[in-house]
């Protein structure tokens, strides 16, 4: 996500990520609890009430760090649960639970009232927000490769995979995916790996050329790497337009009001530079800080 803090071009998309960490147990989990707060006496039309009755939030997380996933003490953490934490707690909810499973799982979950918010860094494109409404995002995103160190195939675009015919990897349901199609990669071509640690691990061992996320994931899991390294961040061409994605938080298409008061709130943080200072510890920097708006992004 980089860059201009102007209007962008419109986005296409796809979200990504990520992980199974706690899995269908966790999930199954969930759903028990979720039927207990279904008898709350607060009206189901009302999110918000309904969740200061329960004093508690279940957020979706994908389990990907440093989205949303689980530290080396066994404790939840991520700039989604964060920010989260902080801005449920304004809005008089006091416990923040997040759920982790996998990452095509949290619209379908998030709907059947397994969780009340997905918190996963979801990116905000046309065909999630058929399904779900988001809050205006709190990062925008670009683009990155993992690569063998020295890139010796001079891989820094879609376009140049296609070129070098290097062998390319992604994540399942990464926006990257369709990134690759429309430059011109087939998609039967395309591994997919669990994850970029997988990636990581396939790159430095030769079984693929270059495994394609965003930004500041490729840049923290290369971090200790002595053979990979990741490319400067660039912005995928579709259609001639460059793509800046942005990612938020997502909520059911009935709780409107839930969803305006959490952006009442993240936008308050944003203009204060309260945000910059929770997701910073998390590797973002200034410039993957956005003025985007869910509606730019869901057109």
């Amino acid at each position: 996500m980089a860059r201009t803090q102007k209007a962008p071009p419109r986005q296409t998309g796809s979200l990504r990520r990520r992980t199974l960490l706690l899995g269908s147990a966790a999930l199954g989990a969930l759903g028990a609890t979720g039927g207990a707060a279904g008898c709350s006496r607060v009206p189901s039309g009302d999110a918000l009430a309904r969740l200061k009755s329960q004093g508690t939030v279940r957020l979706g997380i994908a389990g990907e760090a440093p989205y949303g996933y689980v530290d080396d003490q066994g404790d939840f953490t991520g700039e989604a649960p964060e920010l989260a934490r902080v801005i449920f707690k304004r809005l008089g909810v006091d416990s923040v639970q997040p759920v982790a499973t996998d990452f095509a799982s949290l619209i379908p979950g998030l709907n059947s009232q397994q969780f009340d918010v997905v918190s996963a860094g979801m990116y905000i494109n046309p065909e999630r927000c058929q399904q779900v409404i988001f809050a205006d995002p709190e990062y925008q995103m670009l683009d990155s490769f993992i690569v063998r160190k020295g890139n010796p195939k001079d891989l820094h675009s879609y376009e140049d995979v296609v070129r070098a015919k290097a062998r390319l990897a992604t994540g399942t349901g990464y926006a990257e995916i369709g990134y690759a199609v429309a430059a011109g990669i087939p998609e039967k071509d395309i591994v997919i790996l669990q994850d970029p640690v997988a990636g990581l691990n396939a790159v430095e061992s030769g079984r693929i050329d270059v495994f394609a996320g965003t930004a500041l994931t490729a840049r923290q899991v290369v971090a200790k790497s002595r053979k990979a390294e990741a490319t400067e961040p660039f912005a995928a061409v579709v259609d001639g337009e460059k793509q800046i994605d942005g990612g938020g938080f997502a909520f059911r298409p009935t709780d409107t009001e839930l969803r305006d008061a959490f952006n009442v709130e993240i936008h308050k943080m944003k203009k204060s530079g309260e945000l910059f200072r929770i997701l910073k510890p998390f590797g973002f920097t200034q410039n993957e800080m956005t003025t985007l708006t869910a509606k730019e992004l869901c057109r």
